[in-house]
């Protein structure tokens, strides 16, 4: 099996560890000053805070289980992205304030729409051998 954080996944943790750190402080920010203006919107920007930082871990420990996990973080980004930025153009009302998922990433330059394929793209690169022996511990 391919190490995950090697070659193109170097660029791809890099990305997820900005992200990572971009959203959680995004989000508290909004949750500590402006919590009631849109707490769905702002809830959301922290959940794909988490989500990017398991990604990103996952990303750098590698292994099997690191793999599937972020095989499920990324495609639980991916519907989240679509999802929150179909809803964000539908309810506006719920989406006041740019959040990391919304409009699909538009105050992000729609990178958070872009990530979740790169991300799934890497590990279906990288994706362990069912024959495989595990490694040595």
């Amino acid at each position: 099996m391919r190490d995950l954080s090697s070659g193109p996944g170097r660029v791809l943790v890099f990305v997820y560890g900005v992200f990572a750190v971009a959203a959680t402080g995004r989000s508290l920010v909004q949750l500590g000053t402006d919590a009631d203006r849109a707490p769905l919107a702002y809830s959301l920007s922290l959940l794909a805070a988490v989500i990017y930082l398991v990604a990103t871990t996952c990303l750098l420990v590698g292994g099997r289980r690191a793999w599937t996990v972020a095989a499920v973080a990324c495609s639980v980004e991916l519907v989240g992205v679509l999802v929150v930025g179909a809803l964000s153009y539908v309810a506006t009302d719920l989406f006041p304030d740019k959040t990391v998922w919304s409009h699909f990433g538009q105050g992000y330059l729609f990178l958070p729409l872009v990530l979740p394929f790169l991300g799934l793209a890497w590990l279906r690169a990288t994706r362990p051998s069912l024959t495989a022996a595990p490694p040595a511990s």
